[in-house]
């Protein structure tokens, strides 16, 4: 079995001066991102699990249509709902935007501090199947009675990294396996990486946490007053509820009510709940994978990156 190609990691002349900003949901960075790109004159790529998607505008907190026209944007509505978001996805479509892009900057832009680190760290190849051996390897694994309990006795350093409910994970970890007969965390350990980029200045806005939590349920209600639930009804009806946008917080809830499993005024408050912990989760990823990230408020780290650049 061959190995798929790395991406591209040579650089062309014109690539522009790379900027990230990355910072915990609702924090304000996709106004700093509109403000930064508005004074450089730069482009931006996304880095958003759901404005990569068509057709989930509210959910996402996709930046505005006037906003979208004004500056150029990479890696939003890219997606069918009905297609898988990965990290290999991500770097496909980076590789393409430093081709594309005509500005002199490039601000990357997103709350998932790993989809950042797979730009400058780079991924694996992975094993590249025939589609008799892809179907073999998923039959095999459809017949295991628990594969995520298949991949902990396999190997238990994956097993750890990932949540058992974490199907689409726990399928590729296991097609590794299957593929090589490697277990997945020594796979990635002896398969050269291919980044596409250098590490750029990190930059991260901090939000005080009542400020944070306010921001959040603010903008909890103003989704539901816009259509949050019309919107994910659009998905049900047209693209089933097995995609991986109905995983995401907001989405997940308003398919919870279609079954009947809250009621409207549950709704409301427990997608803030699960903002908020969401929102920690990648305060604390972002401040142990980037230590030596630039720390601000969003207005002094408008100023900081300004006087920087």
């Amino acid at each position: 079995m061959s190995q798929s190609k790395p991406l591209e990691s040579t650089f062309a002349p014109h690539t522009p001066t790379i900027l990230a900003l990355v910072a915990p949901t609702a924090s304000g960075k996709t106004e700093l991102a509109i403000e930064l790109a508005t004074a450089l004159d730069a482009e931006i790529f996304s880095i958003d699990s759901l404005s990569i998607y068509k057709h989930i505008n509210i959910a996402s907190a996709k930046p505005s249509q006037k906003a979208l026209s004004q500056i150029p944007h990479h890696a939003i509505n890219m997606l069918e709902p009905s297609e898988h978001c990965s990290a290999e996805v991500f770097c496909t479509l980076f590789a393409q935007a430093l081709q594309a892009c005509q500005k002199e900057f490039l601000l990357i832009v997103g709350g998932s501090g790993f989809y950042l680190s797979c730009l400058y760290e780079g991924l694996s190849a992975m094993p590249r199947l025939s589609q008799e051996e892809q179907a073999g390897i998923e039959e095999r694994i459809r017949n295991l009675a628990s594969p995520y309990a298949f991949l902990a006795d396999i190997d238990p350093q994956s097993a750890q990294s990932i949540a058992p409910s974490d199907t689409y994970r726990v399928q590729k970890l296991l097609s590794i396996y299957f593929a090589t007969q490697l277990a997945p965390s020594v796979y990635f350990a002896t398969h050269t990486r291919s980044p596409l980029i250098p590490k750029p200045p990190i930059y991260t806005i901090h939000t005080p946490k009542p400020e944070l939590h306010a921001r959040i349920e603010a903008r909890t209600k103003a989704m539901l007053d816009s259509g949050l639930l019309d919107e994910a009804r659009f998905l049900l009806e047209n693209y089933g509820r097995s995609i991986q946008p109905f995983k995401a917080i907001g989405l997940k809830e308003c398919l919870d009510y279609f079954d009947g499993e809250l009621e409207s005024s549950e709704l409301e408050p427990l997608i803030a709940t699960h903002t908020r912990q969401l929102a920690k989760r990648q305060a604390t990823y972002i401040r142990a994978k980037f230590p030596s990230a630039q720390v601000e408020s969003s207005e002094k780290l408008y100023d900081r990156i300004m006087c920087e650049i």
